[in-house]
């Protein structure tokens, strides 16, 4: 970390604490150089881990790239899959884990995607859930009028 002041590379940390739920570090620095006091904030990196074991960082891009496909001819707006990318971040974060399965942020993107389009939800549940025949949605859509009925 370069001093602001002086660019020198050495400082040392003064204080340390976690801000934004717990997804960065807010640092108070002073430099070792010309002792002047400056503050870093550093998020904490989301890591996925792929089915094959590949870790690849989070990507809220790549949330709505696929939740897109399934919202494709449905009037579904971007900044709503905004929110909903940005909502699974933050569920996925809630773990408190900084390496989350792949399969844990399909299953956060389900409810939300539920809320937002029905139709759009069984397409995504389709490939994510790995439907095989219509009776595949058919049992999809009874749970989803079943849980719709309960309070």
């Amino acid at each position: 970390m370069h001093c602001p002041f002086c660019h020198q590379s050495t400082s040392r940390v003064i204080d340390s604490r976690t801000v934004d739920g717990g997804s960065a570090v807010r640092r108070r620095r002073e430099c070792s150089s010309c002792h002047g006091r400056f503050t870093t904030v550093e998020k904490a990196v989301l890591m996925v881990v792929k089915r094959n074991g590949v870790s690849e960082p989070f990507s809220r891009e790549k949330v709505i790239t696929g939740v897109r496909r399934a919202c494709q001819g449905r009037d579904v707006s971007d900044d709503a899959l905004k929110r909903l990318a940005q909502q699974v971040e933050e569920t996925v974060r809630q773990h408190g884990s900084s390496q989350v399965p792949a399969n844990t942020i399909g299953l956060a993107i389900l409810k939300p995607l539920k809320e937002l389009d029905e139709v759009a939800y069984l397409r995504f549940a389709s490939v994510y859930k790995s439907f095989e025949s219509a009776a595949d949605f058919e049992s999809e859509i009874r749970l989803m009028r079943r849980r719709f009925r309960e309070p």
